[in-house]
């Protein structure tokens, strides 16, 4: 096994685990799923890839993840407040366009909506937060994605495809997670970035909180499925990192 190092900076992020419709809620670091969706996008893996995603879930193929904020002034690491953006889909378009009659949501039958087809919905951002990201993966697929990432099939993106990365995602595969750790530690203080959480697989007595996400994919493509997994999150002193997040989420 070897650890595969992501990291992942974008001026927005958004990683949803369970929300849908008409509130997009974002958790405060990447799910399962958003990452191992990213790996498929670099790696051109399409339709629904039950036997990759099978072997993605194996107990020893785990996933740590790291949360770095930007340092102010008074050299405290603290995260940006959740974006929420207002969101139309489906509105203003003349129904009588061929064209644009494409783009107002339909019923389940494909046929026209009752009045304008247009659909409300509220969409939450992560703002200028860092991630890195320690897979721990057999050694072959390690390498195997890690030169996908240099030369991705299609676009990357972090939680949603309006949400591009704006440095390298690769960083190398390691041999441990410790190494791995040790690399992002480097990139974070160079930007000026401190950690503000820490989120491992499983159940952890001396963790900070415990979480259950539905988050572990089965089957991507039309008809994706899922299955629960723990996570512990790990605080640093007087760290901000789950407050807003969670606050946000439960508003609506």
């Amino acid at each position: 096994m070897k650890a595969l190092l992501l990291w992942l900076e974008g001026n927005l992020q958004s990683w949803g685990a369970d929300s849908r419709y008409g509130n997009r809620a974002t958790l405060p670091f990447p799910t399962r799923s958003g990452v191992l969706g990213l790996l498929c996008c670099a790696a051109g893996y399409g339709g629904e890839q039950t036997a990759w995603l099978a072997e993605m879930a194996e107990p020893e193929c785990t996933q740590t993840v790291r949360a770095y904020a930007r340092k102010n002034h008074s050299g405290e690491a603290r995260r940006q407040p959740l974006l929420r953006d207002f969101h139309m889909v489906g509105s203003g378009y003349n129904t009588d366009d061929p064209w644009q009659n494409l783009l107002v949501p339909k019923t389940a039958e494909g046929k026209k909506p009752v009045g304008s087809g247009a659909k409300m919905t509220y969409r939450h951002y992560l703002q200028d937060m860092a991630y890195a990201c320690a897979l721990q993966l057999p050694a072959d697929e390690a390498v195997k994605l890690e030169k996908a990432l240099q030369n991705p099939v299609w676009e990357l993106s972090l939680g949603r495809r309006n949400c591009p990365p704006s440095d390298i995602v690769g960083r190398g595969v390691f041999d441990s997670e410790t190494l791995a750790f040790a690399k992002a530690d480097e990139i974070a203080a160079a930007k000026n970035r401190a950690l503000v959480l820490e989120v491992r697989d499983g159940a952890h007595e001396d963790g900070d909180e415990i979480w259950t996400l539905n988050d572990v994919p089965l089957c991507f493509g039309p008809r994706k499925r899922y299955r629960d997994r723990q996570v512990t999150l790990f605080l640093p002193e007087g760290s901000d990192a789950t407050q807003d997040a969670q606050q946000e989420a439960q508003k609506e």
